[in-house]
């Protein structure tokens, strides 16, 4: 069967439009809304100390061994907002370090599964200073409870 210019272009085409389709497809389902993967109905208040500080996209991960009375410290991941969110609201990757005790609110993962540690959403932290930062993301479907300096207010 003999091919002509005409049909070679447009098989070409319609493949390179599906791999730039694919290649699009994965960081679009990499990022997820709050109600996904976190538990509005479950929130969580840690203390502890910061062990690791992921600055990624599409979010932000603060590692800290809660302190939970009568337990030995418990790993936890804390979601952050995006790095360009967290800059926004004052937070950058110098903003906490490794050792430094912290108080994270925020709502545990669904699946509480804590392998190979809880997860969290973080709404905001406080640092040993008392200075309180917001760290969740906005519009996200978290629940609002005020944490967030750029919502709306509930009407």
């Amino acid at each position: 069967m003999r091919t002509y210019p005409v049909q070679r272009a447009r098989v070409l085409s319609c493949a390179v439009a599906g791999v730039l389709l694919l290649g699009t497809a994965a960081p679009a389902g990499a990022h997820h809304a709050f109600a996904a993967e976190f538990d509005g109905k479950a929130p969580v208040q840690l203390r502890g100390k910061v062990t690791k500080v992921e600055w990624i996209n599409p979010h932000a991960w603060i590692h800290m061994l809660a302190e939970i009375p009568g337990k030995p410290p418990q790993p936890w991941m804390v979601e952050g907002g995006t790095p360009n969110t967290l800059l926004r609201a004052g937070i950058d990757r110098n903003s906490l370090k490794p050792g430094e005790v912290i108080i994270v609110r925020g709502y545990q993962s669904k699946d509480k599964l804590c392998e190979p540690a809880c997860k969290a959403n973080g709404r905001d932290v406080t640092l040993e200073n008392g200075q309180k930062l917001f760290m969740g993301s906005s519009g996200t479907g978290a629940p609002r409870d005020g944490s967030d300096p750029n919502e709306p207010p509930q009407k």
